[in-house]
C-alpha cells in the first residue's frame, strides 16, 4: 500500500520558503530547530528537588550532551507549594526547593545551559499539588521571567471547560510581555488539534497524550503525530512527547528507532531518562551527531511516512543542499528487506546519490533508482541520500 504525499514540493522548498509556508506571529526568535534538553517527568515525576536538578545540569556537560545539542533543563510538575503566597505569587516548595528558582537558574546558566519550568492552563497542575495559572498568567509570567526561566511547559489539567483558544493565548502574550525570552511549550495533548492554531501562539505543541516506555505507545503516537506534518516549520514544532531512551521499557533496537524517528519528524528531543546513571548504550543512542543534524537541519520540514506495505514502512523527509533523509522501519517481528525507490521521495529514477547509514557511520556511494536494506524486527535503518557532482 502507498500512502500520497506532496514530497516534491517538500524537496524543493528552500529554508526562506520554508518560513513563508510555515508562518507564526509569534515575536522572539526562538526554536529556529527543534528544542534540545531534559525533562524530569518520564523518569522522576514527581519526586524531584534542587539536588536532583543541579545534578542532572552538571551530567548533560560533563557526559558531552550539551556539546551535541541539548540545552534546556527542565522542571516538570511539582516543584511548588500548593498555596500562593500573600501577594498572590508562585512559591518553590520549601522543602525540596529551599534555594529558590531563581538561585537554581543561576546554577544551569553558569553551567552555559538554560532552566524550563511547567505550569498549568488551569487552576491546579496534574498532580494537585501546585496552583494553575489561570488568571495569573500575567503575573506567573513576570515571575517566571524574573527568576530566569527560558522555557515554559504548559499544561492543561482542571480548565474548567474553557477552550484552549482562549486560555493558551493569555499565557503566550504574558510570555512575551515578560521581558525576557521564554520558550512557549503548549501541552493540551492535541484535544483541539492545536497544530491548525498554535503556530502563532507557542513554539511547539503537544499532538498526543501522553507517551509511555513501550512500543505500543511510541509506535501509536508517531502516527498520530504524522497527521500533522505540514504544520511545523522554524520557530513551530509538532511535540509527539518526550523521549523514553533509556527507562527500560523497550529494547536498544526499540529505542534506536524510538530517537530516529522523533529526530526525522522534527520532533522536540527531550531526554526522560536519569543522566546521572545512564549506561553507554543510551549514551550512544542520544548522542549520535548524525541523527542529531537530521532533526536539527535548517530547512525545518517534517519527515513523513511515505510508503507501507504491512509492518514495512518508509519516512522520509527533505533536508538542506537537496538532500533527502530516509528511515526504513520495520514494525514487524521478523526480518525483513525494505526498499525506497526514488518515486517514493520526489527523486528522478536516474539521480545518483550517497547514501549514508547513519548508525553504522558507513557510506554507499552511486546509488541509482532504490535503496533496500535488511531491516531486524522493531528496527530502523537511516540515511541521508546526498546528491553525487557527477
Amino acid at each position: 500500500m502507498f500512502l500520497s504525499f506532496l514530497f516534491l514540493l517538500a524537496v524543493v522548498v528552500t529554508p526562506n520558503s520554508a518560513q513563508v509556508h510555515h508562518p507564526s506571529t509569534r515575536k522572539n526568535v526562538l526554536a529556529l530547530t527543534p528544542q534540545m534538553g531534559w525533562n524530569s517527568w518520564n523518569h522522576f515525576g514527581c519526586k524531584i528537588d534542587e539536588q536532583l536538578i543541579k545534578e542532572t545540569a552538571d551530567a548533560m556537560v560533563s557526559t558531552g550532551l550539551a556539546s551535541v545539542g541539548y540545552e534546556y533543563i527542565n522542571i516538570d510538575d511539582c516543584w511548588g507549594e500548593l498555596n500562593r503566597d500573600s501577594q498572590g505569587n508562585l512559591v518553590p516548595k520549601a522543602s525540596t526547593f529551599p534555594s529558590g528558582i531563581k538561585a537554581l537558574a543561576d546554577y544551569v546558566h553558569g553551567k552555559g545551559l538554560k532552566l524550563g519550568i511547567y505550569a498549568d492552563a488551569g487552576t491546579k497542575t496534574c498532580s494537585q499539588t501546585m496552583p494553575g495559572s489561570l488568571g495569573h498568567e500575567e503575573q506567573d509570567a513576570k515571575t517566571f521571567a524574573s527568576w530566569g526561566v527560558d522555557y515554559l511547559k504548559y499544561d492543561n489539567c482542571e480548565n474548567q471547560g474553557i477552550s484552549v483558544k482562549d486560555r493558551y493565548p493569555k499565557m503566550s502574550r504574558a510570555l512575551l510581555n515578560s521581558g525576557r525570552n521564554i520558550f512557549f511549550s503548549l501541552c493540551e495533548w492535541g484535544q483541539e488539534d492545536p497544530a491548525t492554531w498554535a503556530p502563532s501562539i507557542g513554539n511547539s505543541w503537544r499532538t498526543t497524550g501522553d507517551i509511555e516506555d513501550n512500543w505500543n505507545s511510541m509506535t501509536n503516537i508517531a502516527d498520530k503525530n504524522d497527521k500533522w506534518a505540514r504544520y511545523a516549520g522554524p520557530g513551530h514544532w509538532n511535540d509527539p512527547d518526550m523521549l523514553e531512551v533509556g527507562n527500560g521499557g523497550m529494547t536498544t533496537e526499540e529505542y534506536r528507532s524510538h530517537f530516529s524517528m522523533w529526530a526525522l519528524v522534527k520532533a522536540p528531543l527531550l531526554i526522560g531518562c536519569d543522566l546521572r546513571s545512564m549506561d553507554n548504550t543510551t549514551f550512544e543512542l542520544l548522542s549520535n551527531k548524525e541523527v542529531i543534524a537530521v532533526n536539527q537541519d535548517r530547512l525545518g520540514v517534517q519527515g513523513r511516512k511515505v510508503k507501507k506495505n504491512d509492518d514495512l514502512e518508509v519516512w522520509a523527509g527533505p533536508l538542506t543542499h537537496k538532500r533527502v533523509a530516509v528511515v526504513l522501519w520495520n514494525r514487524g517481528s521478523s526480518p525483513s528487506n525494505i526498499t525506497v525507490n526514488w518515486s517514493d521521495i520526489g527523486l528522478k529514477r536516474t539521480a545518483k546519490m550517497y547514501a549514508r547509514d547513519l548508525w553504522m557511520h558507513l557510506t554507499r556511494t552511486g546509488v541509482r533508482g532504490y535503496l533496500s536494506a535488511e531491516v531486524s524486527p522493531h528496527a530502523v535503518k537511516m540515511y541521508v541520500l546526498t546528491p553525487c557532482r557527477s
